[in-house]
């Protein structure tokens, strides 16, 4: 992938991911010490909501508030102390997305440095295409639809955004995109005939693409495991982080990371890959809908 001005999309979402190690790690420190949020915040001159921010990476950090924090946690070895503060100067580093925050909400950006940083997205989608496999024309049509009073130049913004996020799949170290589309989301169109068919031409094209699967659950299955709606599975290189559950809300998003919750969602998955036809009976179903068009 090119640089979006001095910094790499995988360069960026990795800070988001260092941040939230950076983070598990501080609290690590301070429970092991049995120190309260509001002592640390206090050691730091800061509320105990925003020690529990830091902790949950939801925050940059200052170096001289990591130091001071180190000190209070008993963390007196030079090289760990070193270890953690380039820590958080490789979290601190400003995503790509940032250029786009007139159009970006602030709990979307934090999903957008995750998914840039993850080695495996999996999903599950009934409403219409996934972000991330939409072409140009079709994601026009769903922002137009879902923002039918924005202005033209905020339209255009968000589509750009919503391309810059797909140059991911098509980078050096793109992850694998598993991808499983309910029937619903190929058959409701936005736009009109030619954009549906490009959409699904694009499909088709792009699910021939080494790293990427594409599965479509069809209508003849009948009730299925998704029942709950859509949701994104991230995984990471990194082995200190666990799998995050992302369920996008009208305003607002849900990240879960709890061994159980995420497991539920793991079987889910697991359920709708097995149910679905494989990747190249999935592209028959999609040049059999190419035609009714």
């Amino acid at each position: 992938m090119g640089r979006v001005g001095d910094v790499t999309a995988a360069e960026s979402g990795g800070s988001v991911v260092r941040r939230i190690l950076l983070g598990s790690q501080l609290r690590r420190l301070r429970e092991s010490r049995g120190i309260t949020r509001e002592a640390a915040g206090y050691s730091i001159r800061a509320s105990e909501s925003k020690i529990s921010r830091m902790e949950l990476g939801r925050v940059s950090f200052k170096a001289r508030d990591i130091e001071d924090l180190l000190t209070l946690y008993g963390v007196a070895e030079e090289g760990e102390r070193a270890a953690l503060l380039g820590l958080a100067r490789e979290a601190n580093v400003a995503g790509w997305w940032h250029s786009f925050g007139d159009v970006l909400p602030g709990w979307f950006q934090t999903y957008i440095g995750l998914e840039g940083a993850a080695s495996l997205i999996r999903i599950y989608e009934v409403q219409f295409v996934h972000g991330l496999l939409q072409t140009e024309a079709y994601a026009h049509a769903v922002v137009t639809r879902g923002q039918p009073d924005a202005p033209c130049v905020e339209v255009e913004r968000r589509v750009a955004l919503r391309l810059e996020r797909q140059k991911a799949l098509v980078s050096e170290r793109a992850p694998r995109f598993h991808a499983v589309l309910d029937e619903a989301a190929l058959r409701r169109p936005y736009g009109d005939r030619a954009v549906m068919q490009g959409q699904l031409k694009h499909l088709i094209e792009i699910s021939e693409q080494p790293n990427i699967t594409l599965q479509v659950m069809p209508f003849s299955f009948g009730g299925h495991a998704g029942e709950s709606g859509a949701f994104t599975m991230l995984s990471f290189p990194e082995s200190d982080l666990s799998d995050v559950v992302f369920l996008e809300q009208l305003t607002s998003a849900l990240y879960l990371d709890k061994g159980e919750e995420v497991a539920q969602y793991e079987r889910v998955m697991e359920r709708l890959q097995a149910d679905s036809p494989g990747p190249e009976e999935s592209r028959d179903v999609l040049r059999g809908l190419l035609q009714l068009i």
